[in-house]
């Protein structure tokens, strides 16, 4: 199979590629596909072009954007972001909705099974009623676009999570919390061997502050935070007056 027809049954299928096509001079035409797992198809027929083309691929798969590289097009598709919720609560079914209508794919996960049920998440793209190490492989672990919401207030569940999240690359970790929580949920960390660093990758309290008021807005605030980070914003104001 040809590296554009991979690339065409990616796009139609929901996966993640990047397909580099040389635009100019004696090699135009000649395509190299990159895939999620960094399996290449194709070839360029030139060392240094070929390694430009290669390393334009892996950046641009996971940035999830399309670009021109001088004389090579880097062509990149990839399915909707993915949000793991973690906490069968109320917070979560506002956010997996407002989600689901942003074009991510949110999922619901927590091992309460009496809460974690299909009738309380409709929006979510599925409800895993499973402990998170467990949920997190049958989902196939957590990539550089996977976004994680950790919304229980149980430390057994949070601590599974974020030990889970910070030995991975996850685009984004958020964990809801008061002070208190937050501080105990540190030292908790610590003594697990969590470095100070890593701690610095955890956005706690979740969300942006919008003086959100009731769980729908809080869901909206955590949304807000989490497509900043996507795209690579602070969330500050889009004008400065």
């Amino acid at each position: 199979m040809s590296a554009q027809r991979t690339f065409a049954r990616l796009a139609r299928s929901d996966g993640r590629a990047a397909l580099v096509t040389v635009l100019t001079g004696p090699l135009a035409g000649e395509r190299l596909l990159l895939t999620a797992d960094g399996s290449l198809e194709g070839g360029i027929g030139d060392a240094e072009l070929e390694a430009r083309a290669h390393e334009a691929a892996r950046e641009l798969i996971w940035a999830e954007r399309s670009e021109r590289r001088g004389e090579l097009f880097v062509d990149v598709v990839a399915p909707g972001p993915r949000l793991l919720i973690f906490g069968a609560v109320e917070y979560a079914s506002h956010l997996s909705r407002y989600a689901r209508l942003a074009g991510w794919r949110p999922y619901v996960i927590d091992p309460r099974a009496h809460f974690a049920t299909r009738e309380r998440f409709p929006d979510a793209l599925e409800v895993l009623a499973a402990w998170p190490r467990e949920a997190i492989a049958k989902l196939g672990g957590i990539d550089r676009s996977t976004y994680i919401a950790v919304l229980t207030h149980d430390p057994k569940i949070d601590d599974e999570v974020l030990l889970a999240a910070l030995a991975s690359t996850p685009a984004y970790i958020g964990a809801m919390g008061s002070k208190r929580a937050q501080q105990a949920r540190r030292e908790r960390l610590l003594a697990h061997g969590v470095s100070e660093a890593d701690l610095e990758r955890i956005s706690a309290p979740i969300g942006l502050d919008l003086g959100a008021v009731g769980a729908e807005e809080v869901a909206i605030s955590i949304l807000a935070e989490v497509i900043a980070q996507r795209h690579g914003h602070d969330g500050g104001r889009r004008w400065q007056r």
